[in-house]
């Protein structure tokens, strides 16, 4: 059975190569993390429609950068 016909489990997956693209969407996920967590970090009072905001800035960040972290390459 070859790679393309394959299922992994989540332990493979997590130390195979991810492609570029799901790199850039992991990136992507953790810079929308870091800035939400900052918002909802912050000592200042906000507005409650902000905080809302940086609630699900931290909600998409941290789901997109779980799944493409276990996004694959099928070229090994």
């Amino acid at each position: 059975m070859n790679n393309k016909e394959r299922e992994f489990s989540i332990q493979e997956r997590i130390t195979m190569p991810i492609p570029k693209f799901f790199k850039k969407i992991r990136n992507l996920g953790l810079v929308l993390g870091a800035v939400g967590g900052a918002i909802l970090g912050s000592p200042v009072i906000l507005p409650a429609s902000i905080v809302t905001i940086a609630g699900y800035l931290v909600a998409v960040g941290l789901v997109s950068s779980a799944v493409s972290s276990v996004a694959v390459r099928h070229d090994r």
